[in-house]
């Protein structure tokens, strides 16, 4: 599988999700994608705005929060397979949220604007030689490899849907 030594401690608990079913990085990658989408295109466009807790995300925060994020660790991993050698920063995913202007955005658009990531992001790591997926670049200050940034996506992605299932329905 994926050694430790590929990535920040902070990860490990989205890691820890993948570990578990033994699948290549574009088998998560299909599989929590599948999970998602089947998840959350069920719910009315209303539940979009649901927080379930003053102060925390709605639904259509989060998923465009995981939106984000992915967007942004799909530049990583370029970065990084291609052998930029920089350290690359990181990113407040607080300010991210609070300045994506989500709500007055359609439901279902951004399931579908996640949907159409998604088949990015696999085109991309369809794209990486095995040499690439090994390499290891700086992130935040921490070493990550190209191949952990796979397994973290869907990792993450896990991880806010197994949220949205216990506090959002």
């Amino acid at each position: 599988m994926i050694s430790k030594t590929e990535y920040s401690p902070y990860f490990e608990q989205y890691m820890q999700l993948v570990a578990q079913n033994q699948k290549s990085i574009l088998e998560n990658l299909t599989a929590s994608q599948k999970d998602f989408e089947e998840t959350l295109r069920k719910l009315p466009k209303e539940k979009g705005s649901f927080a379930y807790a003053e102060g925390k995300w709605t639904l259509k925060e989060l998923i465009q929060h995981i939106i984000d994020t992915e967007r942004v660790f799909c530049y990583r991993a370029l970065c990084i397979a291609r052998n930029e050698g920089t350290n690359l920063p990181g990113f407040d995913q607080d300010v991210f949220v609070d300045n994506c202007e989500v709500h007055g955005r359609n439901y279902y658009d951004l399931l579908d604007e996640m949907k159409t990531l998604r088949e990015s992001t696999l085109q991309l790591f369809k794209s990486f030689s095995d040499d690439a997926l090994l390499r290891i670049g700086l992130a935040s200050g921490n070493k990550i490899s190209v191949r952990a940034l796979g397994y973290l996506f869907s990792g993450h992605q896990m991880h806010h849907l197994n949220i949205v299932k216990e506090r959002y329905l």
